[in-house]
């Protein structure tokens, strides 16, 4: 069964957005953020809307 993407309970900088995707594609959360920064103009938009849209991940005790 396939990940679902979700925010990273684990991995959160501001929202856990580059944390779910970095871990839905078993990358680096660095390698996610820092193409967040170098497109940034275009990319606040697609963060907000990911940031609301995206589920939270389940938490563990």
């Amino acid at each position: 069964m396939r990940n679902k993407l979700r925010k990273s309970a684990t991995d959160k900088a501001l929202a856990g957005v580059c944390g779910g995707i970095a871990e839905y594609f078993g990358i680096s959360s660095f390698a996610v953020r820092l193409i967040f920064i170098v497109t940034l103009p275009s990319n606040i938009i697609v963060y907000l809307i990911l940031a609301n849209a995206m589920a939270d991940s389940p938490r563990s005790l």
